[in-house]
């Protein structure tokens, strides 16, 4: 696959709390492609950054309705992915590529 197939698969990173949590478990948070599945997550992973990916598990958060300037609005799902990579490998999100 090449590099821009990876983009279209990860999205971006999650930096959230909870991310921000389970980080010391040698986890990481992507945001990614819905139709995306877990060995081309791992593909991705491990083509853009150059660690090795021990596990991948995946979900979907389902879009809340929200009210937007009086109306209510249905945000969209978002699927994430919480990458599990082998020991000694670390990834840093926050400084980018």
């Amino acid at each position: 696959m090449s590099k821009e197939h990876y983009y279209d698969i990860i999205k971006s990173p999650a930096v959230t709390e909870k991310g921000t949590m389970v980080s010391e478990t040698n986890t990481v948070v992507f945001n990614v492609a819905a139709s995306a599945t877990k060995p081309e997550i791992k593909k991705a992973v491990e083509g853009l950054f150059g660690v090795k990916v021990k596990a991948v598990n995946t979900l979907v958060r389902k879009g809340k309705v929200k009210r937007f300037r009086g109306r209510p609005a249905q945000l969209s799902d978002v699927k994430r992915a919480y990458v599990t990579l082998e020991e000694g490998q670390r990834l840093d999100v926050t400084t980018g590529l």
